[in-house]
């Protein structure tokens, strides 16, 4: 009898499988607001405690038509992505030294260590009295919060490159930057972009820890005015859009993944069914 070989997963599979998360994370929402909302009408809180998702629907779109909210939103995600950017460029630079260098290695590891057991809210007001209100002490912020988890995948990227493949440039005679763009970065980039991945994230904390010791613009600011005026619901539209900006930068550094490790994507097989 003749086999006939199909692929393992066909297009239309894909197309459902994304529909099927998509729906399920609408699901999700749903169920969320209706618990929110069942709670706020079963024991009748007042709306400084927790206002209901109408409330809080209401109060995004004044801010989103009075413009407020996106300016807010823009100033941040400016800090956050200056941060982001600063952090993941040092500790890249920082993270290939110390994998290269097991002397400088053993001379920093343990400053490096050291300075991530201070909590960032206890640095935060020294840099802003340091270098001011402005966006650049929370860049700064941004930047040591993502430091430290992009530096350790850095090096334990570098340091999973085996052995047996640095061998084998050395006997083709490649020179150092043949085996750092051709074998180094490679091996070492799917565990560095997952210490990236949760950079992203963290940088948004970051610039909210910032702003909330000294600013008068950002999301951080806005909370501050909100929580002393009692805004409640203006509370939630800002947590709100900083989980969206944290989904956001953490989907754009999956795309990123999806598309600089194509190459690793195991090859669909063909089976085969008689």
């Amino acid at each position: 009898m003749n086999l006939i070989e199909i692929p393992k997963r066909l297009p239309f599979q894909r197309r459902l499988s994304l529909a099927e998360h998509t729906l399920t994370a609408f699901i999700s929402l749903a169920v969320m607001v209706t618990v929110w909302h069942g709670v706020t009408q079963i024991w009748r809180l007042p709306p400084f405690i927790l206002p209901s998702p109408a409330l809080v629907w209401e109060r995004f779109l004044r801010v989103l038509g009075d413009g407020s909210l996106l300016r807010h939103s823009a100033y941040t995600l400016f800090e956050v992505l200056c941060g982001l950017s600063l952090g993941v460029l040092t500790a890249t630079l920082l993270g290939y030294l110390l994998a290269k260098s097991h002397w400088f290695e053993r001379l920093l590891s343990p400053y490096i260590v050291a300075s991530q057991s201070i909590p960032i809210v206890a640095i935060a007001p020294l840099l802003v009295i340091w270098f001011g209100p402005g966006v650049f002490s929370k860049i700064l912020i941004c930047a040591l919060i993502v430091f430290f988890p992009v530096l350790v995948n850095t090096v334990v990227g570098l340091h999973s490159v085996p052995e047996e493949l640095t061998d084998l440039m050395r006997s083709l005679k490649a020179d150092r930057w043949q085996t750092v763009r051709f074998l180094e970065i490679p091996a070492a980039l799917p565990v560095f972009l997952g210490g990236l991945r949760i950079g992203a994230t963290l940088s948004v904390i970051g610039a909210v820890v910032g702003e909330f010791v000294g600013a008068d613009r950002g999301l951080g600011f806005l909370i501050n005015v909100a929580r002393g005026r009692y805004d409640t619901p203006l509370v939630f539209v800002a947590v709100f859009t900083l989980i969206a900006m944290a989904l956001l930068l953490y989907t754009s550094v999956l795309a990123l993944e999806k598309r600089l490790l194509a190459w690793r994507q195991p090859q669909e097989e063909p089976h085969s069914i008689p």
